[in-house]
């Protein structure tokens, strides 16, 4: 699709980076093995820029966002840091894709396992690894919403866990007793993803209805998850 850069558009792509940016400022749960870091509510919405702006545009909507908030808090200028910013950025790009195959994204869960499982106390709970092989069979899941979501929200535990097991000291039993809180985090995630999707989607379709003129030719609205009561159980 042929589209221009105007005032319109900016504006619209810095109204998404503005709702990572606010997401960072809410917690949500504490993560396990770090002081003083949390996921937040941008873990509920942040891939949905994907879904929205596309594969381009979703990802770097979620990096500007992701940018502000690293220089607005004085995080430190350090590659770890940075590598941190990687997740969710992933996790919008799988999540653009609609497409029942695999496909370039998928590669990243593959690469993440292998990172994992060379590592020395990766190899004693290589099990964990295998809630990355979820973005693959994702793909084909029934209830193609929430299955898109899980893959998402899994795509950024993937690379997510394979910088911390290479970053921070764990034992393999610290691993072992994550994999419940994988469990119920995740699926929360997922959850909170897919009414984040539809609810945007809501919201944008009644906006084109009522002023055409404000939405951008490259927002993408999935008429599919417009609220409607088979929005969960959509399989096209």
């Amino acid at each position: 699709m042929k589209f221009k850069i105007g005032n319109k558009e900016i504006l619209f792509f810095l109204i998404f980076s503005g709702l990572v940016l606010l997401g960072y400022k809410i917690n949500f749960s504490p993560v396990v093995g770090a002081e003083n870091q949390f996921f937040t509510l941008f873990q509920f919405f942040g891939p949905i820029a994907g879904g929205f702006l596309g594969t381009m545009f979703g990802p770097l909507a979620v990096l500007v966002g992701e940018l502000a908030n690293f220089f607005l808090i004085g995080k430190e200028f350090i590659a770890l840091n940075l590598l941190r910013l990687l997740p969710m950025i992933f996790a919008a790009w799988y999540f653009s894709s609609k497409e029942r195959r695999l496909n370039l994204s998928s590669i990243i869960p593959l690469l993440a396992i292998a990172a994992f499982v060379i590592h020395p106390v990766g190899r004693q709970v290589w099990y964990f690894s295998l809630f990355w092989t979820i973005p693959l069979i994702a793909r084909w899941l029934p209830g193609k919403l929430f299955s898109r979501s899980l893959g998402a929200t899994f795509t950024a535990h993937s690379i997510g866990g394979a910088i911390w097991i290479w970053t921070v000291p764990m034992p393999a039993e610290a691993w072992i007793a994550l994999i419940p809180v994988v469990i119920f985090e995740r699926m929360l995630f997922a959850g909170g993803i897919s009414i984040s999707f539809v609810v945007i989607n809501t919201v944008l379709n009644k906006l084109s209805k009522w002023v055409p003129s404000w939405i951008p030719n490259f927002v993408q609205i999935d008429h599919k998850y417009v609220f409607s009561k088979k929005i969960f159980t959509s399989k096209t």
